[in-house]
């Protein structure tokens, strides 16, 4: 049963909400009245796929009438509402016959942020009565996330209701039987999954060999026919380079052995050795693999031998990989501990296909405390990924303290009510400061509690509080926490790669730097000045793909420069503070500026007509001119430079620059960039949004969170993903629709020596909907893991051989895989973690149909458990063969932890 947020009185008012407000609205004073609100799509076909119809119902629950004025209703949507009269020959925008009006909300019309307001011929809502206003905005809603969010209220009148905005709880519906809600084009015949569909599917239970329990798969597994048992004083000896290898160890055997284990670095003999061999070869090619080891159990001994400390390390994470599920699950458990562990015989010897191998984390749009970066750093160093891209700064928020400029985490690290944005960002994305106060908003819900302690979220899937405030869109790393997780993560060889997205996405430094200037312009102007980025007498006018019209750093100010640099420099200096970390590379974004060539961008600024350097430049020069300085500033500092590939669609080049092609949706133009810069000799990460982003939706079910734009990304397309042939994935179109092999005919393909040039590739996960730890973990795992098992072995056999392939890698996770998963624990050498066991990976919903009256059901992993209940979920059973059934079934399906899955009818 869901738990849901506990809504407060609304006789309840924190005071910790007052503050600095914009003035109340104007007109007669409005009493205060306790608001609910239900949205729900009602047709995304009316535009035919440019704008859809949705109806909001506002319930006025008392005890004051809500009158034609004196109250305004805030909230965050990422759809822009059409104009009034705005539409087609079928249905047009009347909001204002319906007696109210939506226009932005803050002060600069800029972002997510709407406000519905009251007309004067606005009919008074009664105490007890419901009014539905029907509503046109762009694009389509197929999502429950997709839904507008954070509804806060604000009422003029007495001076205790004029500072502060009252939370107003949100309900979303959805009938996912009307092909009207589900369906965004007239020709998307993408189905939205249904037990069937899933039990067509689902691939058959398979017994496995010992290879395929250890993920990544490695390239070679000799098995014995012994075992070797590791019980009282267990030894561990190292090489003197291997320290920190052999600490690690050694804190990843007590959390499952009761035994004594030691460390010393020694070239004696013990229970586990550690050692380097500089020309270790795993492939017989006669080079060195790097990160290779071969790992050997037997004799009674543990031999790990390394090409480099990293390969030592993979070594150790294969090894704990080997360790018994049961084990994991007894040492959970107070006292539960095994004296003796058994481990298999067997000889490993095993190397990567990629040097690269990464997943990107956006913390911008999200933020992520410093314990949940360094809980995902160990899980994703335990399948072997080494890069972490981390996404610090965005239009809405900035995430890392910059010693000298503090403005930009005192105001740019902060979202609220503040409509004139005097102390803070606008809300977005329906959230502020989570469910705490900070944010000015009143009466959020708190979450529900058991003897005082908060009860665990399951958050498989959509949650109604992830529309309802839940999400800390304020948040920033100190300079100490910032050097801690690079230190957690040199520990476990993942070299971290922090993204400064500029100069578009730049809205939280952008305004923070207004802020700073207005502070200091009167008491040190040169000091207000020093890293401003916006030309106040601006004309240009833009908007971004997010709604954005003042997200940009202007490139002709020399203070943007200073900006930047200062950045860096103080970036640099958390690398140097901490050993072993090395800067190698800084993400300087440069994606998604509205299209240039128009020669309207920065083109109304005088400071840019008054700069002898960029006064004859037009938009696409200056963008150049701007990401030039920005190469300059960044290699200055000993880092490579990566970025977005948008960085060179104007035909720049830049030595060294290492392009993250992403837009590759079919159809769009630019599904073979990637080929095309490694073969031109640029080295490359692929990033493709059709196979790796894991902000992607699972699948069309309204009830998985996420978006859609470029994909439905299932575990499949991650794990099925060709590096070396991205074609060969393009088999249909984001509706559904088949492609031709003919249709990329024209595209380049990668040569041989442009593969020499792919360096590697990564997941990625934006943070739109990231607003809690547990649906962090849920939109990446387990699909991370198909991107870990295709960095690690990028080669594919031919695609006829593949569903062989799928269902040996469904049947590991489901038998393996996922139950040590769930019961995960970090390893954590210093202790420095919080106990938090378990990962909240996405568990499947049951595949299944009646047959002559007889339940036959499946799952994706085989190996998990299926319950059925036909009694309304009363009770439940587990399924274990064809079984008959009476009457409606619900399903479902239970992880090793005990979690669960959604619950899904049987059709």
């Amino acid at each position: 049963m869901k738990q849901l947020l506990l809504w407060p009185l609304v006789a309840v008012l924190a005071s910790t909400c007052r503050g600095p407000q914009p003035k109340p609205p104007a007109g007669a004073p409005q009493a205060r009245t306790t608001l609910s609100i239900q949205w729900r799509p009602v047709d995304n076909l009316v535009g035919s796929g440019k704008f859809f119809r949705s109806e909001l119902t506002l319930e006025n629950q008392g005890p004051a009438a809500l009158g034609a004025s004196g109250w305004k209703l805030y909230f965050s949507f990422s759809r822009r509402f059409l104009k009034d009269a705005e539409g087609n020959a079928a249905v047009v925008q009347e909001l204002e016959k319906q007696g109210v009006r939506i226009s932005k909300a803050d002060r600069a019309g800029s972002g997510d942020y709407h406000v519905l307001e009251p007309l004067a011929d606005f009919r008074p809502l009664l105490p007890g009565e419901r009014r539905t206003f029907h509503m046109l905005a762009n694009y389509q809603a197929i999502l429950k996330t997709d839904a507008p969010a954070g509804f806060h209220v604000v009422f003029s009148g007495a001076p205790s209701q004029e500072d502060v905005a009252f939370a107003v709880p949100l309900t979303v519906e959805f009938d996912v039987s009307d092909p009207k809600q589900t369906t965004r084009f007239g020709d998307d015949v993408l189905p939205v999954p249904t037990p069937a569909l899933r039990y067509a599917e689902n691939p058959a239970f398979q017994p496995l060999d010992l290879s395929a329990r250890l993920l990544p798969t490695p390239r070679r597994v000799k098995e014995g026919a012994g075992r070797v048992t590791l019980r009282g004083d267990v030894a561990i000896v190292h090489a003197p380079a291997l320290a920190g290898e052999a600490a690690y160890l050694a804190s990843a055997l007590r959390d499952v052995l009761a035994a004594s284990i030691t460390t010393r670095a020694d070239e004696g003999n013990a229970r586990i050795s550690l050692r380097l061999d500089a020309t270790l070869d795993i492939d017989g090619d006669g080079a060195r693999d790097a990160e290779g080891y071969v790992l050997e159990v037997k004799d009674g001994r543990v031999s790990i031998i390394g090409a480099d400390a990293a390969g030592v390390f993979y070594g150790i994470q294969t090894l704990r990989q080997l360790v018994p599920t049961e084990t994991h699950v007894a040492a959970i458990r107070p006292g539960g501990r095994h004296t003796e562990l058994s481990l298999p015989e067997v000889s490993i010897a095993d190397a990567p296909g990629f040097a690269y191998r990464g997943m990107h984390l956006d913390v911008a749009r999200h933020f992520q405390s410093k314990e949940t970066i360094k809980k995902l750093l160990d899980v994703l160093a335990h399948f072997k990924i080494n890069t972490f891209h981390f996404h610090l700064t965005d239009d809405e928020g900035w995430r890392v303290e910059i010693p000298g400029i503090p403005e930009l985490t005192r105001y740019g690290a902060r979202r609220g009510f503040d409509p004139a944005e005097a102390e803070m960002l606008h809300m977005a994305m329906g959230s502020g400061s989570d469910l705490e106060d900070g944010d000015r908003i009143g009466l959020k819900p708190s979450r529900p509690k058991e003897d005082g302690r908060e009860l665990p979220r399951a958050y498989q899937g959509f949650e109604p509080e992830m529309l309802n405030f839940v999400g800390k869109g304020s948040g920033f790393y100190t300079v100490r926490d910032f050097e801690e997780i690079l230190a957690y993560a040199t520990e476990r060889h993942i070299t971290v790669i922090p993204e400064i997205d500029v100069p578009g996405h730049a809205r939280a430094a952008v305004r923070a730097m207004e802020y700073r200037y207005h502070t200091l312009e009167d008491s040190d102007p040169t000091k207000a000045s020093e890293y401003r980025l916006f030309d106040p007498r601006d004309t240009s006018q833009h908007l971004s793909v997010q709604s954005y019209t003042d997200n940009f750093l202007n490139p002709c100010l020399e203070s943007t420069y200073a900006f930047l640099d200062k950045v860096v420099r103080e970036l640099k200096a958390r690398y140097d503070a901490v050993p072993g970390a090395r800067f190698v590379a800084l993400h300087g974004g440069g994606d998604e500026l509205p299209p240039l060539r128009s020669n309207v961008w920065w083109q109304g600024s005088p400071q840019c007509k008054q700069n002898p350097a960029t006064r004859d430049l037009s938009d696409v020069q200056l963008y150049n001119h701007f990401l030039t300085r920005w190469h300059r500033i960044i290699t200055s500092a000993g880092a490579r430079m990566t970025g977005w590939d948008d960085v060179l669609h104007q035909g720049l080049a830049l030595e060294g620059f290492i392009p993250m092609p992403w837009s590759n949706v079919w159809g769009w133009g630019r599904e073979g960039d990637a080929y095309t810069y490694a073969n031109r000799g640029y080295q490359v990460v692929l990033a493709h949004a059709t196979n790796l982003y894991l902000d992607m939706a699972y699948d069309k079910d309204p009830d998985e969170p996420g978006a859609a734009w470029a994909n439905f990304i299932d575990d499949k397309r991650t794990f099925e993903y060709r590096p070396f042939d991205i074609f060969a994935n393009a088999t249909e179109d984001g509706l559904g629709r088949p492609l031709a092999p003919s249709t990329w005919k024209d595209k380049e393909r990668l040569s041989a020596a442009g593969k020499k040039n792919l360096l590697g590739m990564q997941g990625l996960l934006w943070g739109e909907n990231v607003k809690t730890p547990q649906v962090l973990e849920y939109l990446a795992f387990p699909r991370m893991l198909g991107v870990a098992e295709r960095a690690w072995n990028p080669e594919l056999p031919p695609v006829s051989e593949m569903p062989t392939l799928w269902t040996r890698y469904t049947n590991s996770l489901g038998q393996y895989v996922l139950p040590r998963l769930g019961v995960y624990r970090a390893v954590d050498v210093r202790g420095e973690l919080p106990e938090r066991l378990g990962v909240n990976y996405r568990i499947p919903l049951p595949g299944a149909r009646r047959v002559e009256g007889r339940l036959e059901a499946n799952v994706l992993f085989p190996g998990l458990v299926l319950e059925y209940s036909t009694d309304a979920g009363r009770t439940w059973t587990v399924y274990t063969g064809p079984t008959p059934v009476p009457g409606q079934v619900l399903l479902r399906t239970r992880a090793s932890d005990g979690r669960v899955s959604r619950t899904t009818p049987l059709d």
